[in-house]
């Protein structure tokens, strides 16, 4: 692993923050690197508050989406809410369905399936709409590219609404409105929102029409948390204040489907972290193995006996999904080595019998194992079908657009993306993507690297300071658990290997003889020579709390060792 120590904010911008904060230096640190210099700043930080979030009229074409779902209701006419099958998109489309139906009858949900239409707007969903008489379809996670499906539906006359945090291309669809803060003619002034964010800010607009106060919309934030922790976007400004209020929701108030979802854990709070590995691979895991409408119906039910019985269906395709994401990366490997690409740049891996619900999981797996750009792909009908997944700092989207002479269609950001080609194209692509990667990417990208907050000394970590750590959450993109790194550190002489195969490393840290802190590092148990016979060493860990037969103490969370 690359360490890779942050760059020292100026000394002075650092003693006059904590000067005026009344914190240690490393708080004041920490601070200035997420672009806090003041004291006013520091409180909007620590204090996220709902005023703090942006007019959503700024949104290019908002106004225009507004009146026309007003046009709608006051029509009578019927609207479809249609979303993507992961958790941004059937997040999005329970919180705007839900939200609609509270003054509004004629609304119903449409969820593509993942195998037979594929992501993003369908034909198939238009003829659904057309045929059952829905002359307004509000999209949401998806549509900004879908030039000839919108074409089609107005056609129909079918009216498009499209809420995208996808980049658009430079040609936009002929729909009535196109809310994307990425657009280039958008003027909004946050442009990292999900799709669901987008979808909130919507709903933000018609409250505001209506009078509403934006506190009457807090009850749908529990989506909107979940969407932003899911989808990793960054956690930074107004993405940081919806998580933050959207995580209280879930903790005290949450809707009957994640109540449901949560209970089973037995945690008493939870973090965004436990929103990104125990919600959302519950709801992805409908539209991976099932289909996305189980999500939805969990996320818009009412009454919990019937939420807790929708959960435990959605419990057993997550089971199922364990299982065969598993399989596959198994068989992915295997593949890997009998080919001889250890030394590629890049992994791009095919059987055409692997489920094409959970590629995308396989691939961050394959990029645990060998770190570089990642595409697993398998059958789909007619074409192949692939998820990508990247490395820190590298763009797979632009790499995909200088390969899409081979490539039928793709989409997606920075660090995953979606694509199909045909099968008889699949060895000019895999042989163009190694190209492009092998020439354009900068090779120590390759290394796994830790970025490091600031060194500290054992005796700087106390119980305030980890108190005062606690409050930067949530944490995630743009706002990272804060990263330390100390020095001649030496093992207490109980060092050892422990769990299964002595795969973790445990340890009593001091350090120039003072402090006494245990560190566990999980994967890191060939590690241990560095650290036995209290040879002197190094570690970058971030500051964690044990729980031990109701005791509780600070840990390290070791991330690497070194000698």
């Amino acid at each position: 692993m690359r360490w890779t120590l942050k760059p020292k904010p100026e000394p002075k911008l650092v003693n006059t923050l904590s000067k005026e904060l009344g914190v240690a230096p490393i708080i004041a640190t920490l601070l200035v690197q997420r672009g806090i210099t003041n004291y006013q700043e520091a409180r909007d930080f620590f204090r996220p508050d709902l005023s703090q979030l942006h007019d959503p009229f700024l949104m290019k074409d908002m106004d225009k989406a507004v009146a026309r779902i007003e046009k709608a209701i006051n029509n009578n006419e019927n609207i479809l809410i249609y979303g993507d099958y992961d958790v941004d998109g059937t997040t999005s489309v329970a919180l705007l369905s839900s939200y609609l139906k509270t003054f509004y009858p004629n609304i119903a949900t449409y969820i593509p399936d993942r195998y037979t239409e594929g992501y993003g707007v369908s034909y198939q969903g238009i003829d659904f709409a057309h045929d059952n008489g829905f002359s307004l379809i509000i999209a949401l996670d998806c549509g900004v590219k879908a030039i000839e499906k919108v074409a089609y539906a107005n056609k129909k006359d079918i009216d498009f609404i499209i809420c995208d945090h996808h980049r658009p291309d430079k040609q936009l669809p002929e729909a009535i409105a196109v809310l994307d803060p990425k657009r280039e003619d958008c003027k909004y002034p946050y442009k990292e929102l999900c799709g669901c964010g987008v979808g909130f800010k919507l709903i933000q607009a018609l409250a505001s029409k209506k009078g509403k106060t934006i506190e009457s919309l807090v009850p749908y934030l529990d989506l909107v948390a979940t969407a932003i922790g899911a989808d990793i976007v960054p956690i930074t400004g107004e993405n940081r204040i919806l998580a933050y209020h959207g995580l209280k929701v879930i903790n005290s108030n949450p809707r009957p489907g994640f109540k449901a979802l949560m209970q089973a854990t037995k945690k008493e709070k939870f973090t965004i972290t436990d929103v990104v590995f125990i919600i959302a691979p519950r709801i992805n895991a409908a539209g991976r193995m099932k289909h996305g409408n189980h999500a939805v119906t969990l996320l818009t039910e009412t009454d919990f006996n019937l939420a807790a019985k929708y959960a435990i269906e959605i419990n057993r395709y997550n089971s199922d999904r364990k299982d065969t994401d598993k399989l596959i990366t198994q068989e992915a490997l295997k593949q890997i080595e009998n080919n001889n690409e250890q030394d590629c740049f890049t992994t791009v891996v095919y059987n055409k019998n692997w489920h094409k619900g959970v590629i995308g999981i396989v691939a961050s797996r394959l990029i645990e194992t060998y770190y570089r750009p990642t595409l697993v792909f398998t059958k789909s009908g007619e074409k192949l079908a692939a998820s990508a997944r990247s490395v820190k700092d590298f763009d797979v989207y632009e790499a995909l657009e200088a390969c899409k002479e081979h490539i039928e269609q793709f989409g997606g950001h920075k660090y995953a993306a979606g694509l199909t080609l045909f099968e008889k194209d699949f060895e000019a692509f895999k042989a163009k993507f190694e190209e492009v990667v092998s020439q354009t990417i900068n090779p120590k990208l390759l290394t796994r690297e830790i970025k490091i907050d600031a060194p500290i000394t054992l005796s700087e970590i106390t119980p305030k300071l980890h108190r005062i750590l606690s409050q930067f959450a949530p944490f995630g993109p743009g706002n990272m658990t804060p990263v330390f790194m100390a020095e001649n550190l030496q093992d207490t002489g109980y060092g050892k290997q422990v769990g299964e195969d002595g795969k973790h490393l445990r340890f009593t840290a001091t350090q120039n003889g003072t402090g006494k802190i245990v560190g566990i590092g999980f994967n890191l148990g060939e590690k241990y020579d560095l650290i036995k016979d209290r040879k002197p060493f190094k570690a970058v860990f971030t500051i964690d709390e044990n729980e031990w037969n109701g005791t509780k103490s600070l840990q390290l969370k070791v991330k690497d060792v070194k000698g």
